[in-house]
């Protein structure tokens, strides 16, 4: 889904630099710096905001010692 009409952005490609950046993003400009365009009309803002609170939420893989994969919390004191 295209968030920002104005510098044609998507929620996957936000979901991609918040995965790919080793800097922690709190806002909707650190967001679109790591994109390499910056906020125009701001509109977009609170869906940026949105996705970012998702991102503890979300699971990431981790191999366990059997070889296979299997999803873990990102949150804090989960395994």
């Amino acid at each position: 889904m295209i968030v920002c009409s104005c510098n044609i952005i998507s929620d996957h490609d936000i979901r991609g630099a918040l995965v790919s950046t080793d800097d922690e993003l709190f806002s909707a400009a650190q967001v679109y710096d790591c994109l390499g365009c910056t906020v125009r009309c701001g509109r977009c803002s609170h869906s940026v905001k949105r996705i970012l609170e998702e991102r503890p939420a979300q699971a990431s893989t981790i191999i366990d010692q059997s070889g296979g994969a299997r999803a873990a919390s990102r949150r804090r004191g989960q395994a």
